[in-house]
């Protein structure tokens, strides 16, 4: 994380730079639009915007309306960074923080970090934000980027990823790809970028169809963090998701959440066949699998003994843009192990 000092000394010249990307449509770099579809610039300065504004969505339950496309964006999580970023969208962005791994590199774009974790509401307002996109809902907190009622009083807009809403209604149960489509969808929607979002959808969907499930009924345990007791993934986020479509049965699928304590007595009783290691440059593989040959029960699952582990980035274990390519790879690092 920066230190105070230097954020000061660097917030004016992200200010400035980030004035003049607002009031010029440059074009979005090589590869970071989906193929086929144009670059998306910002409206010219005191130009009308497009139609179909104003609108009003419920997000997690806060109805946000949009009177134009955000110019000045900053994200929170790196699955909306990546997201907008495969929109196309990062000459709209002004600052980014509390990433989970490196943007892969197809996404690359020269965007401020504010923060390796999460941004104080003071930073993130010292960017002039007309819209803060976050991974999480508690990513807005009065010791976060600030709460959404007080955002909106000062004409910030505030977005959480709806896969991550947590209130009765609105969390998605189970998730299925759809509701991240439809999150791509609304985004393209929000930024004016409609045929981008179509246009990755369409190249989503495709790939999801193309890919040939794990043809042998294997169990998984999906390890997240945790030594003690692991936090590992339920049956109704997620890891459920990515594992189901590569054709391997979750462990912990009769857990209602997307990630939740479990036991490692329970762990050993269902046994899995394979286990997913999420990896993270603070929860690496090496030591998640250090956890688990220490154990003295777990130690002595074939899985662990035989080392049938399959590795997810933590940045793609979430629900976002790159759910679909985990998927590929879970059944790519099966075929390895077979």
């Amino acid at each position: 994380m920066r230190n105070s000092a230097s954020l000061r000394s660097v917030l004016p010249l992200v200010a400035a730079a980030s004035l003049l990307l607002a009031g010029c449509g440059g074009a979005a770099p090589a590869g970071s639009v989906p193929a086929g579809s144009a670059p998306v610039g910002p409206a010219s300065a005191g130009s009308a915007p497009p139609s179909g504004f104003p609108f009003t969505v419920d997000n997690c339950g806060t109805k946000v309306t949009f009177t134009a496309p955000p110019q000045r964006a900053v994200t929170i999580k790196s699955t909306s960074t990546e997201l907008l970023l495969a929109l196309g969208l990062g000459e709209r962005m002004v600052g980014t923080a509390f990433a989970d791994g490196p943007v892969p590199e197809r996404w690359q774009h020269d965007i401020p970090v504010i923060s390796e974790q999460l941004p104080a509401q003071e930073p993130v307002l010292a960017l002039e934000p007309d819209f803060v996109y976050a991974g999480w809902e508690s990513n807005f907190s009065a010791d976060g980027a600030g709460e959404r009622e007080a955002l909106a009083k000062l004409g910030v807009n505030t977005y959480v990823s709806p896969a991550a809403c947590q209130q009765p209604g609105y969390r998605p149960a189970p998730l299925i790809f759809e509701h991240i489509f439809a999150g791509i969808r609304e985004m393209g929607r929000i930024f004016d970028a409609g045929t981008a979002a179509e246009q990755l959808v369409a190249g989503q969907r495709a790939q999801l169809d193309a890919i040939e499930p794990h043809g042998r009924e294997l169990s998984a345990l999906w390890y997240s963090s945790g030594s003690d007791t692991p936090f590992v993934g339920g049956g109704s986020g997620a890891p459920q998701l990515v594992m189901e479509a590569a054709g391997l049965t979750n462990v912990a699928a009769d857990v209602d959440q997307a990630w939740s304590p479990l036991s490692w007595e329970v762990v050993a009783e269902r046994n899995p066949d394979v286990i997913v290691l999420v990896d993270s440059s603070w929860g690496s593989t090496e030591k998640k699998i250090g956890v688990l040959e220490a154990h003295p029960v777990i130690s002595q699952l074939d899985a662990v003994k035989e080392g049938r582990y399959l590795v997810v980035p933590f940045a793609a274990s979430e629900a976002g843009v790159r759910s679909v390519e985990t998927v590929q790879s879970l059944v790519e690092q099966l075929a390895e192990l077979d």
